[in-house]
C-alpha cells in the first residue's frame, strides 16, 4: 500500500496561536502514524505564492491521512490556526 503525504504551505500571522495550533497538531499527526520529513527550514520559492513555513508529514496510507485531518484531536487543533494563519494543506499519495 503507498505511503501518503500531507504538504502544507503556510504564512503565520499569529505566532502564538499558531504554535498552539503545532503543538497539538503533531500530537494528532503522530497518533494517526504520522512523522515530520519536513517542518519550516530553509526554502526556495520557485514559482507560485510565497508561503514562508512549509511542512511534510509521511502517512503510513492515503487514508491514515484522510482520518487525521478530520479525527477530533487534530480539527481541535485546527481551531487554533483558523485566523492565525493562512495556509494550503493537501494531502498526496506516493508513487509506488
Amino acid at each position: 500500500m503507498p505511503k501518503a503525504l500531507w504538504i502544507a504551505h503556510v504564512k503565520v500571522t499569529d505566532e502564538a496561536r499558531y504554535g498552539e495550533y503545532a503543538k497539538r497538531a503533531t500530537d494528532a499527526i503522530a497518533a494517526h502514524g504520522g512523522v515530520f520529513l519536513a517542518r519550516g527550514g530553509r526554502y526556495e520559492q520557485l514559482e507560485g505564492n510565497d508561503r514562508p513555513r512549509n511542512v511534510v508529514a509521511r502517512f503510513p496510507s492515503l487514508q491514515a491521512a484522510h482520518d487525521c485531518y478530520y479525527s477530533e484531536a487534530y480539527q481541535h487543533a485546527l481551531s487554533f490556526a483558523r485566523g492565525a494563519s493562512d495556509r494550503d494543506l493537501m494531502i498526496l499519495e506516493e508513487a509506488e
